[in-house]
């Protein structure tokens, strides 16, 4: 098994984990790779260190670390880019989990929400641009969500 470092065209990094050099090339050509993050299809291989263990050194443990000398305000650290597309993640995650996919009828489902002829939940499903701006316009707020092929089915 081969772990590659994989950047798409919009500057998300992932891994990708393929049987052999030849299985990543051959699958990124047909397209079968995608960013997890924006299902963008245009995936380049980032250049990567193979990890060798030859001498029989441990990993560094909690106590080889030493400790700062002030704790730094959370507020202060900002999250790396790996952080946030983890988070973003994880709210995606929780959305689907969370909401009833209404798919096309979305804008009819969010109307009957809003006016009370239906019991308030939580949905999800498509809406055009025009449609948005017409529950916009009648006071429904909505927020586009793309979502990466890998979601939208079954998410492993």
């Amino acid at each position: 098994m081969k772990v590659l470092n994989l950047r798409c065209a919009h500057d998300h990094g992932f891994e990708g984990w393929f049987a052999s050099e030849t299985d990543f090339v051959d699958q990124n050509a047909r397209g079968v790779v995608e960013c997890p993050m924006c299902g963008n299809q245009q995936v380049t291989r980032l250049p990567s260190a193979p990890r060798l263990n030859l001498s029989g050194a441990r990993a560094p443990t909690t106590q080889d670390a030493v400790a700062p000398s002030a704790p730094v305000p959370a507020a202060a650290v900002e999250p790396s880019p790996a952080q946030m597309q983890a988070m973003w993640l994880r709210a995606v995650q929780q959305v689907l989990k969370t909401t009833e996919d209404v798919g096309e009828r979305f804008p009819e489902e969010a109307r009957r929400i809003h006016y009370g002829e239906t019991e308030h939940r939580g949905i999800r499903g498509q809406a055009s641009v025009e449609e948005r701006a017409a529950l916009a316009d009648e006071g429904i707020e909505v927020m586009p969500l793309p979502l990466p092929a890998a979601l939208k089915g079954g998410a492993h």
